[in-house]
């Protein structure tokens, strides 16, 4: 590029050299013109009687004589060299030339110029100045010299022409230093204009190489917390399990922060956002060179560690960050806790491919997280058993939706006095053909992690409404929705509505029950959609109250119809007092707020007795009836009665392993 430039910056200067070239010829020819035409004018005068009308020829020794004194006036000038007069008809009449003029100079002449008596000729009859500029090419050759012809005209004819020879060095000279200033100023210009460019060029393609560069930061890399990501990490660990000499020379580790859904409903994105940023600090403060760590997506992570010699490094590792994450994050002047659980797998020992490795350190967090908080595991080949199970579980999950394998149970919920009654709780079942009755336990978090947690609890909303509209008198009956049905306020609405066109249960007998993590997660969205359900003339509880993030502005800012005390209060009455101050502090406040009361987990006399006192004005638990089949003949105390769990396989190993995606609110079970 700068030989480009160069060479069109070469063919500019001396197409301009070349243009000031002819320019400067022009200007000497114009000034010898002058000249000659200056003199050829008072010459006329010295020729030419007053009244203008004599001739030459009529007073030759006069008007000898008097062009000779014009001629010697006009060669003592210092610019003409020499000077000629010639007739009309260009003859030469008189020549004087300066004594400074040497033999060389008459041979010098104008190239091309005719002879000189045809010029004179020409000019005398045309009348028009004539000018000549030549050049010395010699040592003893004048520098620059310009020839000029110009009439001596008092009418027509001419009366002769004057030819001079002027000496223009000295006016060269000047046009040629004038013209210099212009090459260097231009050129000047043009190293300027060129530098200019080239920096500016240099400018873009540094800025270029910068955006170039940060995109393809961020395509490699997690642009909240600046990790690598997850196609970054998957690439560097496939590079890495390339056949070794020793067998386990590197491991996989995958991390889920513990509770950070909790912080992030609770506290906000943007402290949510801190906290990844600050837990990604912390570990790469433990890495080691050639390690590398990733942001998955959400709250999981990913560390490959290299240079293991041996199991216990990699356990050692683990403990360490196990430790450090679960220190206090100082956020916005707030103390913040979270945790983390980590699954390991060795590369050589548990898996030889990229995939297989995440595979199983993904396996093993699923392990660690059924341990309990900040715990970590290695892979165990019986994870991946439980996998599959879990896999074939849901596959099962999805065919009993679309194959209405799926049953409901239903719990009574009577008045204060435990003998009226007044409707039930609709819980999901779901016996499997070769299973037996898989709990809720199981099968809720199946549906949560595959996405089917809003099909269940539409499927769990017609079957309830079928069944309710049955029933004598005006029982009502209670479904449990998610949070993902409260996403979308009309989408809720419509799915409400399908189930009470459909049933024809009136809408006042349905009532639809929610927990608190709805109301933290989307406060706006969830205000729209109850109030959406009360103008549709449907009932809302809120579930568990007391627990959790439970707020009193729940209470004042969301239309609740009823609050339900979460058994975790009933269960410790008659123990704390402080929970019989608490239970008698939610009953009044909710019915300052003309907002009725339900006790969960009622399972003693004594605890029946003490909410009836309390003034909560219904209860339910397992002494007043447990889920089962409704019997429409018997609306009193100890109906339905309990159908036991006829289980036929180990669900043990499947709940303790959490589902990848835990969704927060309670599901239709």
């Amino acid at each position: 590029m700068a030989a480009w430039a160069a060479a069109i910056f070469i063919a500019a200067m001396s197409i301009l050299w070349w243009q000031l070239r002819l320019s400067e010829a022009a200007l000497l020819r114009a000034s010898a013109e002058q000249a000659a035409v200056r003199w050829a004018q008072e010459l006329r005068h010295q020729l030419v009687d007053g009244d203008s009308s004599t001739a030459l020829g009529a007073a030759p020794s006069g008007a000898a004589i008097a062009g000779r004194a014009v001629l010697d006036r006009l060669v003592a000038a210092s610019d003409i060299r020499q000077a000629t007069f010639h007739g009309p008809d260009g003859s030469l009449r008189q020549r004087l030339k300066s004594p400074a003029v040497s033999a060389a100079d008459n041979a010098v002449q104008p190239e091309p110029v005719p002879a000189i008596d045809s010029v004179a000729a020409e000019v005398a009859s045309t009348s028009v100045t004539r000018g000549f500029v030549v050049r010395g090419t010699g040592r003893n050759q004048p520098g620059v010299r310009g020839w000029a012809y110009a009439p001596i005209r008092a009418g027509m004819p001419s009366l002769g022409v004057l030819r001079v020879d002027v000496d223009l060095d000295a006016e060269a000279e000047l046009i040629r230093a004038e013209f210099f200033q212009i090459i260097l100023g231009v050129g000047a210009m043009s190293v300027c204009l060129g530098g200019l460019a080239l920096i500016a060029r240099r400018r873009l393609e540094t800025a270029r190489e910068q955006v170039t560069s940060h995109l393809r930061h961020l395509a490699s890399h997690d642009s909240l917390t600046g990790i690598a990501n997850r196609a970054t990490f998957r690439e560097m660990l496939e590079r890495a399990c390339v056949p070794r000499a020793r067998r386990a020379h590197l491991a996989v580790m995958c991390i889920d922060l513990d509770g950070f859904k909790s912080v992030n409903d609770t506290l906000g994105h943007a402290v949510g956002d801190e906290l990844l940023r600050q837990v990604a600090a912390r570990l790469c403060a433990l890495l080691r060179v050639g390690d590398l760590l990733a942001r998955l997506g959400g709250d999981e992570f990913a560390l490959l560690q290299n240079r293991v010699t041996r199991p216990e490094d990699v356990a050692a590792l683990a403990t360490r960050i196990t430790t450090t994450l679960a220190e206090p994050f100082e956020i916005d002047g707030r103390l913040v806790q979270s945790g983390a659980s980590v699954g390991a797998a060795v590369h050589g020992i548990d898996a030889d491919d990229a995939e297989s490795l995440m595979l199983r350190a993904d396996a093993a967090l699923y392990a660690a997280k059924g341990k309990g908080r900040g715990s970590w595991a290695f892979f165990d080949p019986q994870l991946e058993q439980q996998r599959e199970q879990r896999r074939q579980m849901t596959q099962a999950l999805r065919v009993a939706l679309a194959g209405n394998e799926l049953s409901m149970d239903f719990q009574p919920l009577y008045e204060s006095d435990g003998r009226t009654l007044r409707g039930y709780e609709a819980l999901a079942r779901w016996h499997h053909p070769t299973l037996g009755t898989v709990p809720p336990g199981v099968f809720v978090p199946l549906a949560e992690e595959a996405g089917l947690v809003i099909e269940l609890g539409v499927w769990a909303l017609h079957h309830a409404c079928r069944q309710a509209v049955s029933w004598p008198g005006e029982l009502s009956v209670a479904v449990n929705l998610s949070t993902p049905h409260f996403r979308d306020a009309a989408l809720l609405v419509a799915h409400v509505s399908a189930a009470l066109d459909e049933s024809g249960l009136p809408p006042f007998q349905l009532e639809i029950e929610i927990t608190e993590s709805l109301l933290i997660s989307d406060t706006d969205n969830a205000l729209r959609c109850l109030h959406a359900l009360h103008e549709l003339g449907v009932h809302v509880a809120l579930d568990d109250f007391g627990t959790g993030f439970s707020s009193l502005a729940y209470l004042w800012r969301f239309p609740f119809d009823k609050v339900k005390i979460d058994r975790m209060f009933t269960q410790a009455l008659g123990d704390d007092n402080k929970v019989t101050l608490i239970v008698k502090s939610i009953v009044s406040l909710a019915h300052d707020l003309n907002i009725r009361v339900n006790a969960e987990g009622i399972e003693t006399e004594a605890q029946m007795e003490m909410m009836r006192e309390y003034g909560c004005d219904e209860l339910q638990g397992f002494l007043l009836g447990r889920p089962g089949r409704v019997d429409v003949h018997r609306q009193s105390r100890g109906v339905p009665t309990p159908r036991p769990y006829a289980a036929r396989t180990d669900f043990a190993s499947l709940s303790t392993m959490p589902a990848p995606l835990t969704m927060s609110g309670r599901s239709p079970i």
